[in-house]
């Protein structure tokens, strides 16, 4: 009996050390950190890593993630400068930095942020109209972030962007819209069109003025080949006809030295001019020019006829 006593006395001892060192001895997981309060007070944050509290005195009050999250909200409508009311989405990305200005710098930090970026968002576009919100988004942006940051930081929260999602105008401002963007993708159409025409119509010239200028230059060429040619020809036949006085010329000179050489008498040279004058009077000249030599002889010849009459 005794015994047994013993034996549920030190198992009762060993689960109550379990305990109390399981409640003492706390391991921090990576990218977390633990505020601890020692009663009922602030103490310190726990980092990652093996840590001892004191037991039923120290307490984890809080766990915090360390890690970026991400907040997306529902569209919520909002009034632009010009009286259009848009649905906007919105998603935030924020990070604790400050795991005790976390914990007690908001009663709910996250609320806080959530109505803060809505009402950043209502103050932001009400001082745009419609169409610099479609086109300003990154301006939108980048200024919803800096007023987050700014009032955030007193929290222990860094917002490291918003970015807005969707922004939808009412329905007839969005059939307006895409019928203003047809009839713009058709006036650009028609533009690119009328370009290309126009280009096709300068290449049409650019190729005709080039075909003509071509046509041009081969008949200038034609011209000046055909005239080179004439020239040539020209020059062929007067080297022809020179070659041909040369060699009349050379058959005269032949011809005279050879009768000089023959020493003819006067009757051989009479007969010789009688014969160049039948030449010349079987030729088509209306007039000739009869040498006193010849027209001696001639002379001579009628007056034998009228002796031998006689």
């Amino acid at each position: 009996m005794f015994g047994e006593i013993v034996i549920f006395i030190v198992v009762a001892f060993i689960i109550a050390l379990i305990i109390l060192l399981s409640y003492c001895v706390r391991i921090v997981p990576q990218t977390q950190v633990y505020v601890v309060e020692r009663l009922g007070s602030y103490r310190t944050s726990l980092a990652a890593g093996l840590h001892i509290l004191m037991p039923f005195i120290d307490s984890v009050v809080n766990k915090v993630s360390l890690k970026e999250h991400v907040l997306d909200y529902d569209p919520q409508p909002v009034i632009t400068k010009d009286n259009v009311t848009i649905q906007v989405d919105s998603v935030v990305f924020y990070q604790v930095t400050d795991a005790k200005l976390f914990t007690y710098g908001a009663n709910q930090p996250i609320l806080a942020i959530k109505q803060l970026t809505a009402t950043t968002l209502r103050n932001i576009i009400g001082e745009m109209d419609l169409d610099g919100t479609l086109t300003s988004r990154d301006n939108i942006n980048s200024k919803i972030t800096r007023i987050l940051d700014e009032a955030s930081d007193k929290w222990g929260i860094k917002v490291n962007r918003v970015e807005l999602k969707n922004i939808l105008p009412p329905p007839a401002i969005q059939d307006a819209m895409e019928k203003q963007m047809k009839a713009e993708r058709e006036r650009r159409e028609a533009i690119l069109q009328a370009e290309g025409r126009k280009k096709s119509e300068i290449l049409i010239a650019e190729g005709e003025k080039q075909a003509q200028i071509l046509r041009a230059e081969a008949e200038k060429e034609q011209a000046i080949l055909k005239a080179q040619a004439e020239k040539e020809k020209q020059v062929l036949e007067a080297a022809g006809e020179a070659d041909a006085i040369l060699l009349v010329q050379k058959a005269l000179a032949d011809g005279i030295r050879m009768l000089n050489e023959a020493n003819p008498t006067e009757q051989v040279l009479t007969l010789k001019s009688l014969e160049a004058f039948a030449k010349a009077a079987d030729g088509k000249a209306t007039k000739l020019i009869i040498p006193s030599q010849i027209q001696g002889i001639a002379g001579l010849a009628s007056a034998l006829k009228d002796v031998m009459k006689d």
